[in-house]
């Protein structure tokens, strides 16, 4: 059996370029598929909050001023860092997240990429030149960095939900304070690792561990924090908004719900390939996971006997011991409490479970968060797995007759990051990609985002961007500087 060593991180936080000990109350961390402890975290103190907040903003003075290659390299530095140890830092991650050892490899590599995409990005932050009305004047529209991060960030991407922040963060001039989730700190203070390694100005980058509802929201209310990044729930997205106690930056990226429709014209097996992935990839425990299907009434059976059959096929396991396995244990108690509840209301409620339904037997399942991928057919939407997020490795299929009825099942919910299409027919696509009213939307694919183009949610899901230019420029202010020369006056 694979153990993690993590006492030279457990306890530890991350602040003015130093790991040192936590001075507050120590918080358990389990692995998730074995129920047993791997370390702790020290949640933060509010006077250790002051003292990285302190240190961040003495660190942007400098940071925000040296130039944009200088920052690019250091980027580099560290996605090649963070590139050359992947398989360390994947099974710290695996340890606490419970996601196959192989899928955290390529998250922990993902991660390397959007140093690299970024520090590419850094140097190429323009401004504009824009005309006046009269002679003698010239305006310039300048982007400067916003200042003090507090990036909050969620347990089911611990390494990629991280970067997007930090990686934006420092090619952008801005110093950055990570609170990352209680169930996975410890890939946040191997990511701190690597920054240290790398040679990024001290107090650029903090680590501060402990319950949201504590130090994410101290991060909130600090005066001194001039930009809040957070990914998670709408609910919680929502309390951080209301909760600022003076004019902050926020970017939000919230929950999803996300719906896929597969028209009459699909590659049928296409289509069951990529519902497949994208429904239980992770157990679900995304928020672009597909939630609910649509599927045209004349290949509605089709579909579902193949769904079915490609469901029961995938492995699931220990992620530290079985690195392929296609699926491991969720993360914790909650996921699976809901997974649950919104099964067992679909079944109440009419729905068929044609897939899964429950836990794995067997040696290796016992302690852990297990629970087959899970397909309900014949839903309507006064079913919770149509009309919530889930979050957990159960997804609802139900039939549809027209486009237009596709459409609006699909956009009936206060949700609007994902959406997922397969057709062949280049008039249902175009139809439905103008009608569906999400962020993103992947047609006869199941990947919607990809690091150089902007990933961001619609209504409830979000606001803000990241990824791509856009997802930079999340992190300037724009400054207008008129200057009158005299010049042709």
């Amino acid at each position: 059996m694979t153990n993690v060593d993590l006492s030279h991180i457990s306890g530890k936080l991350f602040i003015g370029g130093a790991f040192v000990e936590g001075r507050g109350e120590r918080i358990d961390v389990l692995n998730p598929a074995r129920g047993e402890v791997i370390g702790q975290i020290a949640a933060t103190t509010a006077e250790e909050i002051d003292s990285a907040v302190e240190s961040a903003r003495a660190a942007f003075r400098t940071w925000s001023r040296v130039p944009a290659k200088t920052r690019s390299n250091a980027l580099h530095r560290l996605g090649d860092l963070i590139a050359a140890d992947a398989h360390r830092m994947a099974q710290i991650m695996t340890s606490e997240q419970g996601k196959p050892l192989n899928e955290a490899k390529g998250e922990i590599l993902k991660l390397a990429e959007a140093c690299h995409f970024y520090g590419e990005e850094a140097v190429r932050v323009f401004g504009e030149i824009v005309p006046n009305d009269q002679n003698g004047y010239q305006s310039q529209v300048i982007r400067e960095p916003i200042g003090v991060v507090g990036a909050i960030t969620p347990w089911n991407y611990p390494a990629e939900l991280v970067g997007w922040k930090l990686c934006a963060s420092l090619a952008a001039g801005c110093t950055i304070l990570i609170k990352p989730a209680e169930l996975t700190p410890f890939t946040a203070l191997a990511i701190a690792e690597k920054v240290k390694e790398a040679g990024i100005l001290d107090g650029v980058v903090s680590v501060l561990t402990g319950k949201g509802s504590i130090v994410g929201q101290a991060l909130v209310e600090h005066p001194g924090v001039d930009k809040i990044a957070f990914t998670g729930s709408s609910a919680v997205g929502l309390h951080i908004q209301r909760s600022c106690p003076s004019v902050k930056r926020l970017s939000l990226e919230l929950g999803g719900n996300c719906p896929l429709i597969v028209t009459k014209s699909a590659d049928i097996d296409a289509a069951v390939k990529g519902a497949t992935r994208r429904s239980f990839r992770n157990m679900g425990q995304i928020c672009i996971a597909i939630n609910r299907i649509y599927v045209a009434r004349e290949i509605y059976d089709t579909f579902l006997d193949k769904f079915a059959k490609a469901a029961d096929a995938l492995t699931i396991g220990d992620g530290l011991n079985n690195p392929a396995a296609d699926i491991g244990s969720m993360a914790s108690a909650d996921p699976l409490a809901k997974t649950r509840d919104h099964l067992a209301d679909a079944s109440d409620k009419g729905a068929r479970v044609i897939a899964g339904g429950r836990a794995p037997e067997g040696a290796g399942f016992e302690n852990g968060f297990f629970f087959r991928p899970t397909i309900v057919a014949d839903c309507t939407h006064e079913m919770k797995v149509m009309s919530e997020e889930t979050f957990g490795p159960l997804v609802g299929v139900a039939p549809f007759d027209t486009l237009e009825e596709a459409a609006a099942l699909a956009n009936d919910t206060p949700y609007g990051l994902a959406s997922y299409v397969f057709a062949r027919d280049l008039q249902e696509i175009y139809q439905l990609s103008a009608e569906l009213d999400y962020g993103n939307v992947a047609i006869n694919n199941v990947d919607a985002g990809i690091m150089n183009a902007p990933y961001g949610g619609r209504k409830q899901s979000g606001i803000g961007y990241e990824h791509g230019r856009e997802g930079l420029l999340e992190y300037f202010n724009f400054k207008h500087v008129r200057l009158f020369h005299g010049v042709g006056a």
